[in-house]
């Protein structure tokens, strides 16, 4: 394959650093705690970290409502403090890749305060404004310029008594919208970027980098459901491939950076432009058709939710066949947005954590993509045992659980098994690397609360032992990155209607590998392609081979002879 670049063949490990790892003992995870770990990662393999953001922050989305862009937020420690973890990182062959959050800021952020005091304001049009409907009073019940809503719960659409006018805030209304067509902005985004890549920083996680532009004359379209909603109305802008491409010339073409950008409702024919393998915009994106196969339709992402393995394996499909020959692919299980991967897609018993999670890692490091790790995965942390709201920090599980119940879709008995099925707190417990108090993240008070199996599931354990998950990873990682065939090769489903296997061949060339991956806790009969009856088995999660049986939970790559 011609243009390779070093990312494809890359691995990216996330660290959200609230939760990572605690220097001083206030209870919150720091950059210095991030510096002490970094030989960890190393040794892991992975090439990339993305972390999430660091930023100024008064912190009502956990740091994804950014007040300034060029310092870092006290409780994570300080400048100096982030340029001595990117020298040691870089050091390491370990490249950082910053979370870039331009949808929008924080309503603290200098330009919000000067753009809301006045209707003639130079930051004005830094953010979007908009009258109340017509023949309404701002403030009133559907006054709001149109009908969407906030990803969070409620109205998208903030009223300021100080202007007499509504702002527009996809997310919390501590995150008002940035104003992409105003040229000011954008250029204000850009001088930002090249000050963090001539510090040294190795790219960008770009957060919903797909909402940037808003359609001409911000029409009524479908109202944001719960979790995950429906975005059409509001994503994928008539300008956003154009500013996509200035970014791209004016910043990214001037360095040799990685970029991923995290694009709910996108399509496929949008994704095709976003990671073009020209690389006239990104390098590749997050997508999230495989992260709502267990979603309820009626109550979205926040009901009771079960695998349904056919529908995941059709969401997989159709991203690996469809990017085929015109973009990048990236492959996650886990993130900070997500539960816990075992507990969700596996089976998080202590009889099968172990076996599921190292057949979770084979099923999509081995597919076509840039793999992606969040913290905890590589020893396979669970979701958390949840007694209620009372212990989640999350404002997203509060406002859609609490708008569920009030709609009637859910029942309050029910509360806590969604919130251990769905919370995105579940991947914010604290990283578990001891069985000491407080798994070793803290001497003080754990900001969110520790999952308590962190006695058995830790990463000192993890890395101590040879059939560990976290040494399962380490065998995934370097097979990566010594095969052409995995990171290169074609992409073909195997079986697409079975509820209890996924499997799939990968070509290149004469080469070929065939994957097979048992979702299940009983033996199932596996028919193999005869091509690979007496193929070379190169990783498999039970120690002896049976060719032609699955054991629960087992996952193998036999390659062609």
């Amino acid at each position: 394959m011609e243009n390779k670049k070093w990312w494809q063949s890359s691995v990216v490990y996330q660290i959200y650093p609230r939760s990572f790892n605690d220097s001083n003992g206030d209870g919150i995870g720091d950059i210095p705690g991030i510096t002490e770990r970094l030989p960890y990662i190393a040794e892991l393999g992975a090439d990339v970290i993305w972390l999430s953001p660091v930023y100024a922050s008064p912190n009502d989305d956990n740091g994804y409502d950014i007040s300034d862009y060029q310092a870092i937020m006290t409780e994570f420690g300080t400048m100096e403090e982030f340029d001595i973890m990117l020298a040691k990182a870089n050091e390491l062959g370990i490249k950082i890749m910053m979370d870039l959050v331009v949808n929008h800021t924080s309503d603290e952020h200098k330009w919000f305060l000067e753009s809301k005091s006045s209707k003639d304001n130079p930051y004005r049009d830094y953010y979007i404004w908009r009258d109340p409907k017509e023949g309404m009073k701002g403030g009133e019940p559907g006054a709001e310029p149109n009908n969407w809503g906030s990803c969070f719960g409620g109205s998208a659409w903030e009223y300021d008594k100080t202007t007499g006018q509504y702002y527009l805030h996809l997310f919390s209304k501590k995150q008002p919208d940035l104003n992409w067509d105003n040229p000011k902005v954008r250029e204000e985004v850009f001088s930002m970027m090249r000050w963090w890549l001539d510090k040294g920083v190795g790219g960008f996680r770009m957060d919903v980098i797909s909402l940037i532009s808003k359609p001409e004359g911000l029409p009524d379209g479908i109202p944001m459901g719960t979790g995950y909603a429906s975005w059409e109305g509001c994503a994928t802008g008539p300008h956003l491939h154009e500013y996509l491409r200035e970014m791209n010339e004016k910043v990214l073409s001037k360095y040799d950076v990685i970029t991923v950008g995290e694009c709910p409702g996108v399509s496929m024919e949008e994704a095709r432009q976003y990671a073009n393998l020209q690389g006239t915009e990104l390098n590749m994106l997050f997508q999230f058709e495989h992260m709502v196969t267990d979603h309820d339709p009626k109550t979205g992402r926040y009901g009771i939710s079960k695998l349904n393995l056919p529908r995941l394996k059709a969401a997989m499909n159709n991203w690996e066949t469809g990017l085929e020959g015109y973009a990048w692919n990236s492959l996650y299980w886990d993130n900070h947005d997500q539960p816990r991967a075992v507990s969700r897609f596996g089976n998080d018993s202590k009889k099968y954590r172990e076996l599921s999670a190292k057949m979770l890692g084979t099923c999509l490091h081995l597919m076509k993509g840039t793999p992606y790790v969040y913290q905890g995965e590589e020893i396979g942390m669970t979701n958390c045992p949840w007694n209620g709201m009372d212990e989640i920090n999350d404002i997203e599980s509060r406002n859609n659980i609490k708008q569920n119940i009030e709609k009637g879709l859910v029942n309050e008995k029910d509360v806590p098994e969604i919130l251990r099925l769905q919370s995105r707190d579940n991947a914010r417990t604290p990283m578990q690397w001891d069985d000491s108090k407080n798994a070793g993240f803290t001497t003080g008070t754990p900001w969110l609360r520790i999952n308590p199996d962190y006695t058995y599931v830790n990463a000192k354990d993890a890395t101590e032992r040879d059939d560990s998950v976290y040494a399962y990873y380490k065998k995934l990682i370097s097979l990566r990155k010594s095969s052409e065939l995995i990171v290169y090769g074609d992409f073909k489903l195997l079986d697409p209607d079975n509820a209890e296997v996924f499997s799939y061949i990968r070509t290149l060339g004469d080469e070929r590998l065939f994957v097979a991956c048992n979702f299940t806790d009983h033996e199932i009969e596996l028919s193999m392609p005869g091509e690979f009856e007496n193929g070379v088995r190169i990783i498999g999660n039970y120690e002896n081979e049976m060719k032609n049986t699955l054991r629960p939970y087992e996952a193998f790559a036999i390659k062609n002879s």
